[in-house]
C-alpha cells in the first residue's frame, strides 16, 4: 500500500479533553502520521470534533447559548489546543458540517432502500411542559437502586447502575424542571445490524492476529452476546435531520413514513462515524477552494471508494470505549451501503458503493490518574489546556507516548512524570545536544571540523545505530508505541556512551584529528536524533535540527545507505540551542499535586 490513510476518535464537542482522551487517540495517530510522512509515504491524517446528541444540548443550555454559537466556539478552542499539542492534523473537520448531513442522509437512503433499515414504533417520556419528547439524558430523578435524587435516565452517576427512564422514581425534565411527563409512542428508524452477523464475525476472524487482542476481544463479545438491531434516530432539534420524504422503496416495497420521521435526528453514533468520510470531503472541498479549483468528489473518494483507493491503508486510533462503535457499528453501516438485500433475502453488491472499511484498528485502554479514572464530566485529572500552562507540550507527548495504555491500563502519576521525563529527555537527550554543540563552539570555531578518518568506534557505533533504527522502524510500523520510545531512548543513550567513550575534551589535547573526528560524529548523531525524534517530540526536534543546520522535517534516514554519521558537511555553522529540557522540580511537583490532587485521589 502506498497511502496511509489515518482517523482518530472524534473528540466531543462539550469541553477541552483531558490527558487521557490525547494519549489514548489523537496523539498516537499524529505520531504514527508523522512517521509516515517522513518514510514519504502519502498520508492523509483526518479528525474532527463530534457535535450532535444530547450532550451538546445540554452544555450549551448550561453556557447560555445556542448550540450552533456553542460548537462553532469550542471547534475553535479544540483545534487551537490542538495544534498547540502538535497535532499535525491534514484537516480538523465538523460533524455538524454540510457534507456530513449530506452524506449520511445519502447513507441512510441507501440503507432503507437496500433493506436494512426499518421503521419501529418505540415507548420514550415526553414532557407536557417542554411539548418535545426528552432524551434518555434530558429525563432526571431518583435512582431506585441506591437513592441518588440526580440519577440520568440513562445511567446513575453515583451507583453507575444502566437505567431506563421508566426507573426513575419522581422522575423530570432536565430542561425545565417538570414533572408533567407521560410515556408516549414514537416511531424511529433502526439498523438491522443482525442481519449482518455472519459477515461481520468473518470479517473480525478475518483480523484476528492482526489487530490488538484488545480490539478483537470486545468485537467477539458483542457477537457472541447477540448482534442487536439499533435505533439510529433520536427525538432531537441538533442533529443532522431524517429528511426521508426523497427516500425510495425497499426491496418490499414500502416507503418510509416521512412525515411520522420529519422532526427526526439521526443518532449521534450512527452520524459520527460517518464525519470520517464527510471530513475527508471537508478537506477536499477546502483543498480545492485554495487552489482557486472547482471540488469534485473524486479528489476525496479516492481515498474511501474502491477501486479509486485500493492502495490505501486506513489505521484508526481510539479509546477502548470507542471499539465496539468501529468494530460493529459502523461497519455495519458499511456492509449495508455496499450491498443490496432482494426480496428474497439474498444479498448482492451495490453498483459503485465499494467504500472502504478499517484496515487497522489501534486500541487503547484507560490512562488513570493516580488509580482512578480521567473525568471531563467531573473535571478530574489534568486538561489539555492546564497541561500547557505547566510546561512544553514535548514533556507531554514524550511521557504520554512511552506509557501509552496498549496491553493494559496505565496510570499517571506526578512522581513518575516527573522521573521519567528528567531522565529520558533533560539527562539523556538533552544534555547530549548540549555538550556536543557547546563543545564544538569553544573549541571548534562553531563549525562542523574537518581532519581525521573513522575508526573502529565509530564503525561500531555506525552498525549500533543503523540496527536500533531498524528496531524502531518495526516499531512504528506496528504501532508498537511503547516499544518504540524505548528504541528511541537506546539510540540516544547509544549517542551518550560514544561520546563519553571517544572523550573529545581529551583527545584535543594530544590528538586533534581524533576530537574532530569525535565532534563530527557527534554532531551527524544530532541531526540523525533530530530526525527521528520528531514523530514523538516535535518542538524540540526543530530546535535540535535547527542547531546543525538541518532542514525541518525532513526524510527519516535510512540505514541501509551506509551514511547515517556522515551527512553534514564539513564547515556548517553549529549553534548551541538553548537548554532543550528543563529537569522539573520538587517544589514545581508539590504544587501541581496539590492543585490537581495526587496518590490521595480515590478510585472511581
Amino acid at each position: 500500500m502506498t497511502r496511509i490513510l489515518i482517523t482518530s476518535a472524534l473528540p466531543y464537542i462539550n469541553g477541552i479533553k483531558h490527558l487521557g482522551n490525547l494519549a489514548g487517540s489523537m496523539l498516537p495517530a499524529d505520531v504514527y502520521a508523522r512517521f509516515q510522512r517522513a518514510r514519504g509515504k502519502e498520508t492523509l491524517y483526518i479528525c474532527a470534533t463530534d457535535e450532535h446528541g444530547t450532550p451538546a444540548e445540554l452544555a450549551a443550555a448550561a453556557a447560555g447559548q445556542s448550540v450552533r454559537d456553542y460548537c462553532d466556539e469550542q471547534h475553535r478552542i479544540q483545534y487551537d489546543i490542538g495544534r498547540r499539542f502538535g497535532l499535525s492534523w491534514d484537516y480538523f473537520g465538523r460533524s455538524s458540517s454540510p457534507q456530513n448531513h449530506r452524506l449520511t442522509q445519502r447513507f441512510a437512503q441507501s440503507l432503507w432502500e437496500a433493506g436494512f433499515i426499518e421503521e419501529r414504533v418505540t415507548q420514550q417520556v415526553y414532557s407536557l411542559a417542554d411539548k418535545r419528547f426528552l432524551p434518555d439524558r434530558y429525563v432526571i430523578g431518583t435512582c431506585p437502586h441506591c437513592g441518588y435524587e440526580a440519577a440520568r435516565g440513562d445511567q446513575c452517576e453515583n451507583c453507575t447502575r444502566v437505567l431506563d427512564p421508566a426507573d426513575l422514581i419522581k422522575p423530570r425534565s432536565a430542561i425545565s424542571g417538570s414533572t408533567e411527563i407521560e410515556i408516549r409512542d414514537s416511531k424511529h428508524l433502526f439498523l438491522r445490524q443482525s442481519l449482518f452477523a455472519p459477515k461481520l464475525r468473518e470479517w473480525v476472524d478475518s483480523k484476528k492476529g492482526e489487530w490488538p487482542n484488545l480490539v478483537t476481544s470486545i468485537a467477539y463479545k458483542w457477537l457472541d452476546e447477540g448482534l442487536q438491531d439499533r435505533g439510529i434516530t433520536r427525538d432531537l432539534e441538533w442533529g443532522v435531520p431524517v429528511n426521508a420524504f426523497e427516500w425510495g422503496a425497499n426491496p418490499d416495497g414500502e416507503t418510509p413514513d416521512a412525515v411520522g420521521l420529519a422532526d427526526k435526528v439521526f443518532y449521534v453514533w450512527f452520524d459520527a462515524p460517518i464525519e470520517y468520510i464527510a471530513a475527508t470531503w471537508e478537506w477536499s472541498d477546502a483543498q480545492a477552494v485554495e487552489a482557486g479549483r472547482t471540488p469534485e468528489d473524486a479528489a476525496w473518494e479516492r481515498w474511501w471508494r474502491r477501486p479509486g483507493a485500493d492502495d490505501v491503508t486506513y489505521v484508526e486510533f481510539m479509546g477502548k470505549d470507542n471499539v465496539p462503535f468501529h468494530t460493529v457499528g459502523f461497519p455495519c453501516t458499511l456492509f449495508g451501503v455496499n450491498e443490496a438485500r432482494g426480496a428474497d433475502g439474498r444479498f448482492s453488491p451495490r453498483e459503485n458503493a465499494p467504500w472502504k472499511l478499517v484496515d487497522e484498528l489501534k486500541g487503547f485502554n484507560w490512562l488513570n490518574y493516580y488509580g482512578g479514572k480521567f473525568s471531563t464530566s467531573q473535571k478530574r485529572g489534568v486538561f489539555m489546556d492546564h497541561a500547557l500552562e505547566l510546561l512544553p507540550a514535548d514533556y507531554w507527548r514524550w511521557w504520554l507516548t512511552a506509557n501509552a495504555p496498549e496491553s493494559s491500563d496505565s496510570s499517571f502519576t506526578w512522581e513518575q512524570f516527573r522521573d521519567q521525563v528528567n531522565a529520558d529527555l533533560a539527562d539523556v537527550l538533552g544534555n547530549f545536544v548540549n555538550r556536543i554543540c557547546k563543545f564544538t563552539e569553544s573549541r571548534f570555531g562553531g563549525v562542523v571540523p574537518e581532519g581525521g578518518e573513522f575508526g573502529e568506534l565509530e564503525k561500531k557505533l555506525e552498525g549500533d545505530i543503523a540496527a536500533k533504527l531498524v528496531e524502531l522502524e518495526a516499531f512504528m510500523e506496528e504501532r508498537e508505541f511503547r516499544k518504540a520510545t524505548t528504541a528511541l531512548r537506546q539510540l540516544w543513550v547509544l549517542g551518550n556512551q560514544y561520546l563519553t567513550e571517544a572523550a573529545p575534551w581529551t583527545a584535543i589535547k594530544t590528538d586533534a584529528a581524533r576530537a574532530a573526528v569525535a565532534v563530527r560524529t557527534g554532531l551527524n548523531l544530532v541531526a540523525l536524533f533530530a530526525k527521528v525524534s520528531e514523530p514523538f517530540i516535535p518542538f524540540a526536534a526543530e530546535k535540535i535540527a535547527a542547531a546543525v543546520g538541518e532542514p525541518f522535517p525532513s526524510a527519516w534516514p535510512r540505514g541501509q545507505d551506509g551514511h547515517l554519521l556522515d551527512s553534514l558537511p564539513v564547515g556548517r555553522a553549529i549553534a548551541a540551542p538553548e537548554v532543550l529540557f528543563r529537569k522539573i522540580e520538587e517544589a514545581q511537583v508539590a504544587e501541581w499535586i496539590a492543585r490537581f490532587g495526587g496518590a490521595e485521589v480515590e478510585p472511581a
